[in-house]
This record gives C-alpha cells, sequence and structure tokens, in this order.
C-alpha cells in the first residue's frame, strides 16, 4: 500500500453520509454490538430522512428492538460530535437504557436523578442537564417535568423519549407532565419511541406530533373538524399522508423471515398461607388502614404503603425487617435521633435494592401532614408496641406457605420445559433481598443447593465475590473487563448463570438491562402489580435470540380474593404470561403509566374489607380497563400506519444485503489501513482477522485508552479487545493515515495480485494516466455530509469512470517514481475535480429542494387547517344566525321577538368579531411561514470546503 491509498481509505471511513442514506449511519452499524436486523436499519433511516425534519415517532410493535433503533441514531450522533443528548423514560427503564447502550453500541450515559443532580449543583455545575462531558444524560419523566426550567436552556441535539404513548394526551391541559415537557422542549429535535401511538382516539395522534412538530397540524379544533370522521375516503388519505413523514412502524408479521418469534407458556402455583401467616396479614392490613399513621411519612403515605404491601406479600421476613425499620423509625422521633431514623430508613431502602428510588421518582408525593407535637408522644408509643407485636409474630414465623410452593412450582416448569429441550434453568424474582436470602435457605436442602447464584444490587455475598475474582483472571485480557465493578460483577454472574447454576434468584435489580435468552423459565416469586414492570422481568428471557418457548410461573394465594383478583386482571386482561410476545401492544399501552395502575391497586387495598366490597372495587377498576383497552379502532389504526406487507418486505430484504456490503467494506478497509499503520508494532494473524501490537506508534496519545495485546474485529471476541471503527486505537490509525504525505508521485498498481479483482479494470492493463482525490465537506448549521470525489484519465485521454478510480486504489501498489506531473495533467484533473463537485453540489441542492418543497407543503396544510377551523365556526355561526331569524318571524309574542332579535344581534356582533379573527389569523400564518421559512432556509444554508488529497500518475500491470 501506498500513502495515497491509506489517506484515501482513512478519508473513506471519516465520511459523513447524507441524510436518509445507509451511509449516514455507517459508524453506527459499523460498532454495534448486536447484528442489527433490517426493520431497524430502517427505522434509523427514516428518523434521519430530511434535513429539516423536527423528529420522528417510532411506533414498531413489541419485541422488535426500539432501543437498537434509538442506538444507531445516539451511535451516529456521539460519533459526530453532536452529544448534548437526553433520554426520557419511565423511571425502571434507566439503568437497562444505560446498560444497553454501554454494551451494545459503547456509549457512555450518566443517569440524572435527585442524588446526582444535587452532586452536580454543589460541585459548581449551574446546570446539570448542560454537561456533554458525562455523557448521554437519562432521567425520569417525572424528574424532566420537575426540573424543566433546566432544560429549558439547553440547546439539544436529540431528546429521545421510550414509552413515549405518556406524552399522546399533551393536548389535554390536565397533562401536566406533557405540558411541561413540550414546552420544555419545543425547539430540539425528537424522537418519540411507543408501540401504541393511537389507542383510543385521533386526538392521541395529534397529541404526539403536537409534541415533535407545532407545525405539521393546525390546532385542536381544526384537528377535530377535519378528522373526526373518516368517513371519506379522501379525508382518509389526505390524514395518512399528512402522518407519512412524521410515524414510522414495523409490524412483527412483516419482518418473521429475519426474526424468530417464541411463545410464552403461563403455569399457576396455588397456595394456602398458614393460621399465623393469615393473621399476620390481616393485623398488618388493618394498621396500614388506619386514618394515622406516625411511622409513615405523610407525604409518602400512599408510596410506602404500596411498598409495605408488597414486602407482606413477599414474605414474612421481608415484612419482619420492614416492621422492625419501622419501630426503629419512631422510637428515635421519640428521642430526636436523627441519625438512628436516618439509618433505620436506609436499611428500609436497601431491602427493596434500589426500588424505592425508583418507585419515588415516579409517585406524586401526598399531601404533608401536620408536625408532631409533644401530645403525640402516647399514640407513638403506642403504635411502637403494636409494630413490634406484628414484628414478634413474623419472626416466629419460619417456613411459607409459598416457599414450599416454590419447589413445586419448579418442578413443574423444568417438567414443562424439557418436552422443548431448553437447558434447564430458572430466574426466581423477588422484591426484597431478606426474601432472597430466605429462598437461598428454602432451596438449600434441595437438589439445587449447589447450582444457585444470586443477583441483586451489590452482590456482596461470599459466593459472588469469588465469581467476580474467578471471572476477572479468566478475561484479564479482553474488553469483557471494564474496570467498573457493578458492571463486571453483572456480566460475571450472568456468564456464571450460564455456563455453571440452574438457578438464579434476583431482585428488581436483574430486571434492568441483562439478557437471559439461554433461560427459559421465569418465575415471579412476587408479582409486580406494575404491568410493564412484569413485561420488563419476562423480557430479560423471552427476547430476540431465545430459541424456546418461555415459562412463567406465578403464585396464586388461594385466601386472598384481592390477591386472585389483580392475578386476573395481569393475567386475563393484560395478557401478559401467554401468546407470542405477552401483552398486546394495544394492552399494555392503554396505561400510560403502570404506576396508576398500582396506585388504583392500593386504593382498592386499603378501602376494601370485604368480598363484596374488593368484587366491586375490581369491577370498576376492569370496567375502566374495557373502556380503555378498546378495540374499536383496530381497524383506523391499521389503515393509517401499517404500510403495505410487499412494499415493507421488499425494503427490507434491499436494507438486509445493503447493510451487509457496506459492514464488509468497513471492516476490510480498516483491516487494510490498520495494516499498513500498525505494520511495524504489530503482528497480523490474516486469517483470523486479527493482530497483537506490542508498541504505539503515536505521539501525545492517552494510552490508557489503548491497551497494548491482541484485538479482534469478531463482534464478540473471546481473550481479546474487539477492534471496531470507533475504538481509540482505530481512531489514531485514521487519524495518522489523513496525514501523511502525499506528494505527486508514479504508482505502479498490480491488477494481477488484487484478491479482489474487478472486470472494470482490465480494459486499463498495461496503460497508464493520472488519477487525483478530493475531499468535499458540505456544512449547514444543523448536519452535514462529506464527499470522497476521485477523477482519473489515460493516457489517451479517456476519463476513467467512478468505479475504476475507487478500484484501482483497491490494488495492491508500490511508487516507482517521484515523477512531477505536467501542468497540463494538473490542468484537465483540476476541471474534472471541478465538474464532479458541481454536480455533487447540484445534487445536493436537489435533495435539499425536495425537503424543502415538503416542508412547504407542510407549512400550507397548517395555514389551511387554522383558516378551516375559523371558517368552520363562521359558517356555524351563520346557521345559529339564520336559526334565531326564523325564531324572531315565527313567534307571536313581542317579548320573544325582541330576545330573538337580540340574540341575532349579539350572534352578529360575533360573527363580525370572527371574520376580523380570520385577519388577523391570515397575518399570524404569514408571520409564522415567514419566521419557520427563515428557519428552514438557515438549516440549509451550505458551506463547501474543499481538501485536495493527492493527484498521481498511475499505471497498471
Amino acid at each position: 500500500m501506498t500513502p495515497h491509498q491509506a489517506k484515501y481509505l482513512a478519508y473513506e471511513l471519516s465520511r459523513r453520509g447524507p441524510a436518509g442514506s445507509l451511509d449516514k449511519i455507517a459508524g453506527a452499524l459499523a460498532d454495534a454490538k448486536v447484528d442489527l436486523n433490517p426493520h431497524q436499519v430502517e427505522a434509523a433511516l427514516f428518523a434521519f430522512k430530511s434535513p429539516l425534519s423536527n423528529g420522528a415517532i417510532l411506533a414498531d410493535e413489541v419485541g422488535l428492538g426500539k432501543t437498537i433503533e434509538a442506538g444507531i441514531l445516539l451511535s451516529q450522533f456521539w460519533a459526530e460530535g453532536r452529544r448534548k443528548i437526553l433520554l426520557i423514560m419511565p423511571a425502571s427503564l434507566r439503568k437497562q437504557w444505560s446498560l444497553e447502550l454501554a454494551e451494545k453500541f459503547y456509549l457512555p450515559t450518566h443517569i440524572l436523578e435527585a442524588r446526582t443532580f444535587s452532586q452536580a449543583l454543589k460541585s459548581g455545575i449551574t446546570n446539570p442537564f448542560d454537561q456533554t462531558e458525562a455523557g448521554i444524560l437519562i432521567c425520569s419523566y417525572q424528574f424532566a417535568a420537575n426540573k424543566d426550567d433546566f432544560l429549558v436552556g439547553v440547546p439539544w441535539d436529540l431528546v429521545v423519549l421510550d414509552e413515549a404513548h405518556r406524552m399522546r394526551n399533551v393536548y389535554k391541559p390536565s397533562n401536566k407532565i406533557a405540558n411541561k415537557l413540550r414546552t420544555a422542549l419545543k425547539g430540539p429535535r425528537k424522537i418519540l419511541l411507543t408501540a401504541t401511538p393511537l389507542q383510543n382516539s385521533l386526538l392521541e395522534l395529534y397529541g404526539l406530533v403536537s409534541f415533535i412538530d407545532e407545525f405539521a397540524f393546525g390546532d385542536r379544533k381544526s384537528f377535530q373538524a377535519q378528522y373526526a370522521r373518516l368517513d371519506s375516503s379522501d379525508t382518509f388519505a389526505d390524514l395518512k399522508a399528512r402522518l407519512k413523514p412524521l410515524c414510522h412502524r414495523t409490524l412483527r408479521r412483516q419482518v418473521v423471515e429475519f426474526i424468530r418469534y417464541t411463545g410464552r407458556i403461563p403455569l399457576t402455583e396455588p397456595f394456602e398461607p398458614g393460621p399465623d401467616e393469615e393473621r399476620l396479614y390481616d393485623l398488618v392490613s388493618e394498621y396500614l388502614r388506619r386514618e394515622e399513621l406516625h411511622a409513615l411519612p405523610s407525604a409518602q403515605r400512599t408510596l410506602m404503603t404500596l411498598i409495605l404491601r408488597k414486602l407482606l406479600a413477599s414474605s414474612t421476613f421481608a415484612i419482619a425487617g420492614a416492621l422492625e425499620t419501622l419501630a426503629k423509625k419512631l422510637n428515635a422521633v421519640i428521642r430526636a435521633d436523627n441519625s438512628v431514623r436516618d439509618q433505620a430508613q436506609l436499611d428500609f431502602e436497601e431491602d427493596l435494592d434500589g426500588g424505592f428510588e425508583e418507585l419515588e421518582d415516579e409517585w406524586e408525593p401526598d399531601t404533608p401532614g401536620v408536625a408532631l407535637t409533644s401530645e403525640d408522644r402516647a399514640s407513638i408509643e403506642s403504635e411502637i408496641r403494636d409494630l413490634e407485636t406484628f414484628r414478634d409474630l413474623a419472626v416466629n414465623i419460619s417456613e411459607n406457605a409459598k416457599g414450599d410452593a416454590l419447589i413445586t412450582a419448579l418442578e413443574k416448569g423444568f417438567d414443562a420445559m424439557r418436552g422443548n429441550n431448553a437447558p434447564e434453568k430458572a430466574i426466581i424474582f423477588t422484591e426484597s433481598r431478606r426474601t432472597q436470602d430466605y429462598l437461598l435457605r428454602r432451596l438449600a436442602g434441595t437438589e439445587y443447593a449447589d447450582r444457585i447464584v444470586l443477583f441483586n444490587g451489590s452482590n456482596n455475598d461470599e459466593k459472588s465475590r469469588s465469581i467476580y475474582e474467578t471471572w476477572k483472571q479468566r478475561w484479564k485480557d479482553s474488553d469483557r473487563v471494564t474496570g467498573s465493578r457493578s458492571a463486571d460483577m453483572r456480566q460475571a454472574l450472568v456468564d456464571y448463570f450460564r455456563e455453571e447454576a440452574k438457578v438464579m434468584i434476583a431482585t428488581e435489580a436483574a430486571a434492568e438491562g441483562i439478557n437471559l435468552q439461554f433461560c427459559s423459565l421465569v418465575v415471579n416469586y412476587d408479582l409486580p402489580w406494575n404491568p410493564q414492570r412484569i413485561e420488563q422481568r419476562i423480557g430479560r428471557c423471552h427476547r430476540y435470540g431465545q430459541l424456546h418457548d418461555v415459562v412463567v410461573i406465578n403464585f396464586l394465594n388461594v385466601k386472598n380474593a384481592a390477591d386472585q383478583r389483580v392475578f386476573e386482571l395481569l393475567a386475563e386482561k393484560f395478557k401478559l404470561f401467554s401468546g407470542v410476545f405477552g401483552s398486546s401492544d394495544e394492552v399494555l399501552g392503554s396505561i400510560e403509566s403502570g404506576v396508576d395502575f398500582e396506585k388504583r391497586i392500593v386504593a382498592i387495598y386499603q378501602k376494601c374489607r370485604t368480598p363484596e366490597e374488593i368484587e366491586s372495587g375490581f369491577k370498576l377498576l376492569q370496567d375502566e380497563l374495557e373502556e380503555q383497552i378498546s378495540e374499536k379502532l383496530d381497524e383506523t389504526r391499521r389503515k393509517l400506519l401499517e404500510n403495505f406487507d410487499a412494499e415493507v418486505a421488499e425494503k427490507l430484504r434491499h436494507h438486509t444485503t445493503k447493510s451487509r456490503e457496506y459492514l464488509t467494506r468497513v471492516e476490510q478497509i480498516l483491516w487494510r489501513i490498520s495494516r499498513y499503520i500498525l505494520g511495524g508494532q504489530a503482528t497480523f494473524l490474516d486469517e483470523e482477522h486479527a493482530f497483537v501490537i506490542d508498541s504505539l506508534p503515536f505521539n501525545q496519545v492517552d494510552l490508557s485508552l489503548i491497551p497494548l495485546g491482541r484485538y479482534e474485529m469478531a463482534k464478540e471476541p473471546l481473550h481479546a479487545h474487539r477492534y471496531r471503527l470507533h475504538h481509540p486505537l482505530a481512531r489514531e490509525v485514521i487519524r495518522d493515515a489523513m496525514k501523511r504525505e502525499t506528494e505527486p508521485v508514479t504508482v505502479r498498481f498490480n491488477y494481477s495480485d488484487n484478491a479482489g479483482q474487478s472486470v472494470d479494470l482490465v480494459p486499463l492493463i498495461g496503460f497508464s494516466g493520472v488519477l487525483a482525490a478530493r475531499w468535499l465537506t458540505v456544512q449547514s448549521p444543523d448536519d452535514g455530509e462529506d464527499h470522497l470525489i476521485l477523477v482519473g484519465t489515460d493516457n489517451g485521454g479517456s476519463s476513467l469512470t467512478a468505479s475504476q478510480c475507487h478500484r484501482l486504489l483497491d490494488c495492491p501498489a508500490e511508487i516507482i517514481s517521484a515523477n512531477a506531473l505536467s501542468p497540463l495533467d494538473c490542468k484537465v484533473v483540476g476541471h474534472a475535480l471541478d465538474d464532479q463537485e458541481n454536480r455533487v453540489i447540484a445534487e445536493i441542492s436537489e435533495r435539499h429542494a425536495r425537503a424543502f418543497d415538503q416542508e412547504i407543503e407542510k407549512l400550507d396544510h397548517w395555514a389551511n387547517d387554522r383558516k378551516s377551523a375559523l371558517e368552520y365556526e363562521l359558517r356555524d355561526l351563520d346557521a345559529k344566525i339564520g336559526e334565531a331569524k326564523k325564531q324572531a318571524r315565527t313567534v307571536g309574542n313581542l317579548n320573544d321577538k325582541v330576545h330573538w332579535q337580540r340574540q341575532v344581534l349579539s350572534l352578529e356582533r360575533l360573527r363580525a368579531d370572527k371574520r376580523r379573527d380570520i385577519f388577523e389569523a391570515q397575518d399570524e400564518v404569514d408571520r409564522q411561514r415567514e419566521k419557520l421559512l427563515s428557519a428552514a432556509d438557515r438549516r440549509l444554508k451550505k458551506e463547501s470546503k474543499q481538501t485536495e488529497l493527492f493527484m498521481i500518475r498511475w499505471e497498471l500491470t
């Protein structure tokens, strides 16, 4: 290879493609640690399609990988240096997103919540949202809405909202969170991820679209006036056309040739609590129903009630610890010992393994009560005695009926799996660390005893530490060891579960961010009341890559009517435990927030005592769900948001072929220039696509980011570092190649030694000529693209094709002389470069003109919407005036005539005002049109810059 070829290849790898092209997301495709499916590539391209776009709704059905689609976008923005990125999602998904972006896309993230936000402020950061060095920022909806004043001033490059159906009712003033976020995030480009963009009303589509772009439709009234009844094909077609540039949806049935889906097999294990367990349940339930409780902070009463009821249903060991903590807190209150009180609260939160902060972030606080007085002392002491009585009862219960039922349930679960030849592995989920410890003891005397691994937020037990140390030694010279104890511990325990253990007992911490496709038995020892949390748990195993049907086991207390009704709702209404992918999108998306559903369940447990009251409470909730989970819009949803299967399938097959070709090309180029730049410092093993590097040829480089040793280009190298396009070593290789001196020389290319021989070059064998390369950067304020222009001539004066130029530079070559080019050569090739550059600029202008036309069409629609709404109101007033005049003529009583004539005058004054409104609205439309056109013009304004890379004389032998 010559320096000229190395420079050409380095620039090729650095090239930014135009919006909507596969080249645009090249870096993300090459670096992703997952095998990307074509529909994910298509969704990412859709989101990038127009340089004037304000965002998109990616609405693929559940299970198709919207996180991966967003990861492609985030990776490309990050690689291009556009790093003011914010992700907003339910609190329960924050850790999962953080881990998946790190693992699959090598992207750094930083979760912002109350603690980290306060730490940032104390460290001198005036706006913790305005810091790119921390990584991609992640926060919950509640937190973002509470900190909306901080969001406003940040010039975000991209904002992504997961479970974005929470924003679909933004048109309602009562939806405070959605309205706060729409105002705070008015300017930036936004990507909304939701499987359910349309649930109960077309206005939900209006809400989501207006959240992205307030000028996509007119106001709510005009939308309702136009689309309230889609009773004509023209109206339907018009709405679909207006949604098409904004909303992209792929269905599972459209990708079955690319993805294999497995089903779910539900098993229910009934159990009957013993007398002491029942008594404990009844006592604690009545305690939680008391009107006044000193142990539960008044602002957190509802939240704490939910948590205590979860622990009560989990195990006697979990509730015993919680009762002990509450008694300690009250004793500390009496003694005014804040340190003991705070430590007791920490102990309580520790048992929930991180779940408390997560719940707290999502729950609105209750109304604070009044402060304690000295007169409360006797009441507090009485409450302490009650708590200690409940605790003593719980401590004296050594066995739990549900724990005994677990042994039977595991046997049934493994029996069900054997028919599928699935590996016998089970993950047991609990919400309490104390219950986890109990289950470990309970299984200690069974066949599973030596094949159990624990998974929780700290993993400080002796076995976990031993597994971790062994794992570190095993992978010490590979990228699997990240240096982060928490991340490496998680991976060590997952690897141990895959290779050694049969049972993993996990707290809720394991429902976030780990992938267990090798396990196909999920045991909900504690069943969350949040349907989205249940789906998240099962989704750890039932996901892309799972080869077997997943068995899901739940426990049912046959003596608890409320527990039975909750299970019935989750199983029969939400369909969480059966089917190809559990709950349908329409059902799971029917609730904007699983937390709201939890609150309704807590209220029923608190208020209803008798079986009749429980039945009535759940009947009311079920009726509301029936109304929400409506199928009346199914046909509308399909027609508006789904494309023809044949059209989609052909497009996906095209992306499959093209993306594979592109990835192969990127890997080949990176391998070639790495061999050239690192040849003196590394031993290359071509057949293995690996090399071992002993020293670095670069100066002024942070060597801590580039470890020495073995590198492989495989996606999952074993005892090696993964070599990829944006690895620090690869970036230095590319940077070094771009800086190489490329004087005018004569280069001899060897066709016969070229492994990838091309018929394009056969006519050029034995010929010579001139070849030149120019780098063209076209930059706009919001985006940019690069073009590598190659032109050449042969010694007969004929021009080479673009393919011949590229193929020549792919051949093995050597510099044979330092001959300078003639002035005529330089002039001819220079003109050819200019012509080619002009063609590129013209193509970009045409593309931008199409985007501009689309924007103008959108503005015209918006203007017509506004005008139509006012004209509709005017026609309505004309009809009312006509009716009033008719009444005035037909009534015989003078008083009635006067009344109706006054009505006419009043309506005519209103009509006159409305006519003035039309003129003012037209002025407003013109002002907004000018404003938007100026913004579009600014975003499309281009500045081009040329860099001459080289000009050489070539020979082909």
